[in-house]
């Protein structure tokens, strides 16, 4: 009987076919949402990840964040790490 091969489930964001990025929020928005400047100069409205809401990790203006971007909609995209 053959051996079953487990495979790694390290998804990560290239894996996804997301885009990641650094940036800054310059605004607070209702419902956990942010506006972030990214580090190439793109202003983007981003929402929080489910673990950072499942958490309660605050998030405040100035704060430095890690951003996966879909490359089909490039003005939206989700917060992932607070730096």
């Amino acid at each position: 009987m053959a051996k079953k091969i487990k495979k790694n489930k390290d998804n990560t964001a290239s894996d996804k076919g997301l885009i990641e990025f650094e940036g800054e929020i310059t605004n607070v928005l209702p419902n956990q949402t942010f506006k972030v400047k990214l580090e190439n100069g793109h202003e983007i409205v981003a929402y929080t990840n489910g673990k950072l809401r499942q958490f309660k990790i605050r998030m405040i203006l100035g704060d430095k964040v890690r951003v996966e971007i879909s490359p089909y909609d490039l003005s939206k995209g989700r917060i992932t790490y607070r730096l």
